[in-house]
């Protein structure tokens, strides 16, 4: 597979998604946030960071940059897109998500292991896993409390784009403690832990190398 893996200015997860992706034997490649080209990418990752600065709110600004037309031409068109912690604000800011990320409920950055729990398997990144399995994956953020309004959260349980939800504790106070979710096409993922931080037990978890893996996208997809 080829993975581009964007970097915005003020990026700090763009090379642990890099050479995640590398390690799990896909030809990854950073694209500067000014490029309109993903140079034939199959699937776009949206690092983590503070893209310019969380100046405004986080990924408000990154969501005018050159690239994010390609990344939204790349998700109209089915194809995958995974947002990771900043990421996932952006998708949200770009309207590719539902929904919104704000200040974590104690208005204090948080920075630990979390546990979340799968509740999808039904997307292009999560088939490797188990419904109800329960992964531990490392936070690092202050704007992370996932909000939407109450008709928007009944449609994503309905329709179980929930995709991952926090357990044994909420770090931040998101809404009906939602990690990540997905879009009507399942295509694009966005989750605030990081997945890209916890592929190696040498770091304390490997539970994020199946993401990773996408074992469940068919080569020139």
């Amino acid at each position: 597979m080829k993975i581009a893996v964007v970097r915005f200015p003020g990026s700090n997860r763009d090379l642990d998604a890099y050479h995640t992706a590398r390690a799990a034997g896909h030809e990854a490649r950073l694209v500067w946030h000014r490029s309109t080209d993903l140079e034939g990418a199959d699937v776009v990752v949206l690092p983590g960071g503070f893209s310019y600065g969380d100046y405004l709110r986080p990924g408000a600004i990154a969501r005018f940059s050159p690239v994010m037309r390609a990344v939204a031409w790349h998700a109209e068109a089915g194809r995958p897109v995974l947002g990771i912690c900043n990421g996932f604000q952006i998708l949200c800011e770009a309207h590719l998500l539902p929904g919104a990320l704000v200040r974590n409920e104690g208005l204090a950055f948080v920075a630990r292991m979390v546990t979340v729990r799968v509740e999808s398997d039904a997307t292009l990144f999560t088939a490797g896993y188990r419904v109800g399995q329960e992964l531990s994956f490392p936070i690092a953020h202050g704007d992370g409390r996932y909000v939407a309004d109450q008709a928007t959260l009944d449609r994503l349980e309905y329709e179980g784009r929930v995709i991952f939800r926090y357990t044994h504790g909420n770090p931040n106070g998101a809404m009906r403690d939602i990690a990540g979710i997905t879009n009507e096409g399942r295509n694009v993922l966005g989750l605030m832990p990081h997945p890209e931080s916890a592929a190696d037990a040498l770091v304390g978890s490997s539970d994020g190398a199946t993401m990773f893996a996408l074992a469940a996208v068919p080569a020139g997809v």
